[in-house]
């Protein structure tokens, strides 16, 4: 019982939890967004923001078209409200990396120590 626990309590579980439930609530403001940007292109081009009466050549594409215009509409929402300023944060409070000197290299050593044999020697 106290494996399950753990399990439970586990930290990134926890994390995943909140990222569900925070991205459910941030799908539906995208979902009115993408609505709300369907009914001005509606607007627009003087017609339905629904686009799933069109058809080519007898094809119905006109579902395919409203799925794009919806994706792409999200996407943008995901990229410039997410994406966009979490780099912006990222690298504004990102720690400078500060490089150590480096040591010798294996070779300098090994002459290093051919050197000193050597010098014993004679």
């Amino acid at each position: 019982m106290s494996g399950f626990k753990d399990f439970l309590m586990r930290g990134n579980l926890i994390e995943v939890a909140i990222a569900f439930i925070i991205g459910a609530a941030f799908g539906t403001v995208t979902t009115s967004f993408t609505k709300l940007v369907m009914d001005v292109i509606g607007k627009v081009i003087g017609g339905q923001p629904d686009f799933s009466s069109v058809a080519v050549g007898g094809v119905n594409i006109g579902v395919f078209i409203t799925a794009l215009i919806s994706f792409v509409i999200t996407a943008a929402v995901v990229y410039f409200g997410i994406v966009k300023p979490y780099e912006h944060m990222k690298s504004r409070f990102a720690k400078p990396v500060v490089e150590e000197p480096s040591g010798p290299t294996s070779e300098e050593l090994l002459v290093e120590i051919r050197d000193l044999l050597a010098k014993s020697n004679s």
